[in-house]
């Protein structure tokens, strides 16, 4: 059964970009919150994690913060 990811992003961030690529070449859909523009969502983030930092990637519920290969792989089942 397929995950449900979501990643916290902003449109300058480098390590965003790298993790939207990773999940891109794995096939694996997300849905991408631009904490930018969307001061909700920033709000969400920063209440789930404790941070402002950018990329959080959610799956499942499970969170992770920054680009952490090692962790999305293991939490998407790989």
């Amino acid at each position: 059964m397929a995950k449900t990811v979501k990643i916290y992003t902003t449109p300058t961030c480098p390590y965003c970009t790298m993790v939207k690529t990773f999940l891109k070449e794995k096939n694996i859909s997300f849905e991408e919150v631009d904490v930018g523009r969307d001061r909700i969502a920033a709000k969400e983030m920063v209440d789930k994690t404790g941070q402002m930092g950018v990329p959080v990637v959610e799956i499942d519920g499970k969170i992770i913060v920054g680009f952490d290969k090692e962790a999305i792989t293991r939490e998407l089942g790989g």
